[in-house]
């Protein structure tokens, strides 16, 4: 048996999906209600039709993602107090460059990771590279160029 995959979500994104779903179940009742009679009384197969179809069906495919997602969801917890030092989902990581830059980034599930925000994937290279580390702990990471980072402070707060 295939082992389906695991979609780590704070209580926020959770809601944020489960809100999504309901929005495209509305549109898509909205959508059939109002423009299938009037297409589907026409006389021949036309455009409006093909165009109708085609929504239904991208609608369709995003709720199944969606609904895959909810049946699948794991939220992201705070762990127990005497694990607070150490990186795992849902921490907000402080971390200094040599130079004494300090950069903050928050480890998060891949469907709420967004860069912009300071929220970073857990399969991101920086996310893998932070997972089980502690304060302290001396990461370096290979890309383009070669930055080496401390850190500094493990916080969690899940809002």
């Amino acid at each position: 048996m295939i082992e389906e995959k695991k979609f780590y979500l704070t209580k926020k994104g959770l809601e944020k999906i489960k809100k999504q779903y309901e929005e495209l179940k509305k549109t898509k009742f909205s959508k059939i209600r109002e423009e299938a009679p009037n297409i589907l009384h026409s006389e021949d197969l036309n455009p409006e039709y093909l165009s109708f179809r085609e929504d239904i069906g991208l609608l369709e495919r995003k709720m199944v993602e969606l609904k895959n997602v909810l049946k699948n969801v794991e939220l992201i917890k705070i762990p127990p107090k005497k694990e607070r030092n150490i990186v795992k989902l849902g921490a907000t990581v402080s971390l200094e460059e040599r130079g004494g830059q300090i950069n903050e980034f928050t480890v998060v599930g891949t469907l709420e990771a967004n860069p912009g925000q300071g929220k970073i994937s857990s399969e991101s290279p920086v996310g893998k590279a932070l997972l089980g580390r502690k304060i302290g702990d001396k990461i370096i990471m290979n890309s383009p160029i070669t930055i080496a980072y401390r850190i500094k402070k493990v916080t969690y707060r899940l809002d």
